[in-house]
């Protein structure tokens, strides 16, 4: 009998013991033992879709996770990829769908300024982390505000703010034309900008010129830049934008100090106006180019373009944009990983404001990815690069925005 009991005793302390440990997993909606359940919104049509190669590759990522890690801590992780063509109202309502009718545990990546401003009080108000969002804009990173909104990379003012830095003192004499998008990515920029050109930008800038997505062309806008009398361009286009602008310049022959914004300055744009074309054109970086004969032997760039053989054979390997969203799904495996089995929305925000020293594929040396409760904004730094040749080359010294 006394053999007995003891028996009993210790299958009494394992059975404790296992439910302790089962109670130890805490679940939200899009979570469980078998399946992580993410989802985004990205322009796979519209007049953005060239950025349709982020929702393809994020996808493909996990894809591969799955197939060959078995997902993260045990479970395949799916993302729900939706189509919102660039357009507010259809974000809205493929947005609420994810929650609503597949609730994820969180969004990831979703593209566009505009966009994401239409779901941010939304997703807030459900407290569904709304993770690195793809845009710079610096309305995404507002803790107080916007709590559980983060920002995927450095923010387009702080990125501003670094190409004015280096022009207030490597050329505080500069005449300089403002080419920008008139919308929050264009303003954040030149805000940034002036800020980094400090007290002397309203005598430096001498010529703000806007255009809308919708124009049909810019020419008229790159014509009334080079009248100005600018010495010094600050390009703040996107996609077909930025290839007509960079056409135009090579077409009249005006070669002004070019300085273009990290989303518009791959490789993919370049070669639409002729590299002979773009000879000294001006660009900041925090990650290696997949494209550059630079970073032909670096073990992460290998590693992206095999990911990309296997699981995107069709895709454009020198579309720089695939790179960084490569990037941005290791760091959120990093996040759901470090998560372990407390997948609750609450958990999965706090790791995703605390990144500290992440091991992320492709930053360049003297770039860091890190963030805090107080500072949602993971890249600060970034290298000022020249393109020379058939590649861009490294100016000078990392800058920080801070």
């Amino acid at each position: 009998m006394k053999l007995f009991r003891m028996a009993m005793a210790v299958a009494g302390l394992a059975l404790a013991a296992g439910l302790a440990h089962a109670g130890e997993k805490k679940y939200d909606p899009g979570a469980s033992d078998t399946e992580i359940r993410l989802g985004n919104t990205i322009p796979y049509s519209g007049p953005l879709s060239a950025h349709g190669i982020q929702g393809r590759v994020e996808v493909a990522y996990f894809r591969m996770l799955n197939e060959e890690q078995g997902g993260v801590n045990g479970r395949k992780v799916t993302l729900i990829s939706l189509d919102d063509a660039f357009s507010p109202p259809k974000t809205v309502e493929q947005t609420r769908k994810l929650v609503e009718q597949e609730e994820v545990l969180a969004t990831f990546a979703s593209v566009g300024t505009a966009a994401q401003s239409a779901v941010q009080r939304y997703l807030n108000q459900k407290k569904i982390p709304q993770l690195m969002v793809s845009t710079g804009a610096a309305k995404f990173d507002q803790p107080k505000v916007y709590p559980w909104t983060t920002p995927s990379s450095i923010t387009y003012r702080d990125e501003g703010k670094i190409y004015g830095k280096y022009l207030a003192k490597e050329k505080p004499d500069a005449k300089i034309a403002v080419l920008y998008l008139n919308d929050d990515f264009g303003r954040d920029y030149v805000q940034g900008f002036k800020e980094g050109l400090g007290d002397r930008a309203g005598d430096m800038i001498i010529k703000e010129i806007t255009y809308e997505l919708t124009d049909p062309t810019i020419d008229s806008q790159v014509l009334a830049a080079r009248a100005s009398g600018a010495d010094t361009l600050f390009n703040v286009t996107l996609g077909k934008a930025t290839s007509q602008s960079l056409k135009k310049m090579a077409e009249i022959g005006w070669k002004p100090l070019h300085f273009i914004v990290s989303p518009s300055a791959g490789r993919i744009y370049l070669e639409a106006a002729g590299l002979d074309n773009v000879q000294g054109l001006m660009t900041a970086q925090a990650l290696k180019q997949v494209s550059s004969p630079r970073w032909a032997d670096d073990p992460d760039v290998k590693a992206y373009k095999a990911f990309m053989a296997k699981y995107l054979p069709n895709e454009d390997i020198t579309n720089e944009i695939g790179f960084t969203t490569y990037m941005l799904s290791h760091v959120m495996a990093h996040v759901l990983r470090e998560a372990g089995d407390n997948l609750t929305r609450e958990n999965i925000l706090r790791i995703a404001t605390n990144l500290k020293d992440v091991k992320v594929p492709g930053l360049l040396p003297g770039v860091k990815y890190e963030n805090n409760p107080q500072n949602y904004t993971p890249i600060r730094e970034l290298q000022l690069v020249r393109f020379e040749g058939d590649d861009y080359a490294p100016v000078g010294e990392v800058i920080s925005a801070r």
